[in-house]
């Protein structure tokens, strides 16, 4: 049985969502794992995908497979063929489907570290910032120009090569204009700064621009504290210099789900699991319409 706490605390969450002027939703890998895929762990998604990698190599989670040392270009993209694979096949997760349920009527932007394309996939392109990459986008790992390229269709069919856990060489791809190795476009030493990563950048700032008079919401899921600068640090600030801003963080890991002391008459930690919270509150929402209705 939920307990009371729990209770006011999603009262909290759909008053401030159906208050606000603007919602800045900010998501990390927390939102993914509570959809069922989880990048640090070996689990059943893990090894119906990467069973074979796990098994040669002793790679243990999704990410062990991406920062593996790989002897050859062969057996590494033919891991991060089957990676690109995955990120494309696998439906999306259901607290993607019921956050756009809660806000879809509300004026809202999403900031994610995520390169998982689960956002992209549910909500309008225009409303999102991919502030680290795309698994699904190659970039050259010079990088040599300003270009990256979808490759969701190519991977499919690399995949359909592997034998074992390797792609023939041939189909290694190499860069179109200087013919050197290519890269995901992620978060890497190499990671490409250039057209599209500014433009994610500058879509984000003319929403806060436009709406930092008004009451905004802050609403983070799944931060973690790996790379706070990018989502945690700027929502505390902004929540803290804005006089009509209030911030929510839902993550089920309390140390990761910080209420600095600043903010404790204008902001909530829901330590709980958010695909429960999200379904929660689109119960509400649900169940407060039809009572309207009436």
């Amino acid at each position: 049985m939920l307990s009371q706490q729990y209770q006011d605390n999603i009262d909290t969450l759909l008053q401030k969502i159906e208050e606000a002027d603007a919602i800045v939703i900010g998501g990390a890998a927390g939102m993914s794992a509570a959809g069922g895929y989880n990048w640090y762990r070996d689990d059943e998604n893990f090894r119906k995908y990467f069973g074979a990698f796990a098994e040669k190599y002793g790679i243990d989670s999704i990410f062990g497979g991406f920062y593996y040392k790989f002897r050859t270009e062969e057996e590494r993209w033919a891991y991060l063929a089957t990676l690109i694979n995955f990120v494309a096949e696998v439906p999306i997760g259901q607290p993607y489907k019921d956050l756009y349920e809660i806000v879809k009527n509300k004026n809202y932007y999403i900031l994610t570290t995520n390169q998982d394309t689960q956002f992209l996939q549910v909500f309008p392109e225009e409303k999102v910032s991919a502030i680290q990459g795309n698994w699904t986008y190659l970039q050259c790992s010079s990088p040599c120009h300003d270009g990256i390229y979808p490759y969701a269709d190519k991977a499919k069919e690399l995949c359909n090569h592997i034998e074992g856990t390797k792609t023939p060489s041939i189909m290694v791809p190499t860069c179109p204009e200087c013919g050197g190795p290519m890269e995901l476009w992620v978060r890497s030493f190499v990671f490409l700064e250039g057209a599209k990563y500014h433009d994610e950048h500058k879509k984000y700032r003319k929403f806060l621009l436009d709406n930092r008079h008004k009451k905004v919401l802050f609403l983070e899921l799944g931060v973690g504290l790996m790379t706070p600068m990018f989502i945690k640090e700027p929502f505390w600030n902004m929540t803290f210099t804005w006089p009509d801003a209030y911030y929510i963080t839902i993550n089920p890991n309390p140390e990761h789900n910080i209420l600095p002391g600043e903010l404790k008459d204008k902001g909530l930690a829901l330590d709980e699991d958010i695909a429960q919270v999200m379904r929660d509150v689109v119960a509400k929402q649900k169940k407060a319409k039809k009572q309207d209705a009436v």
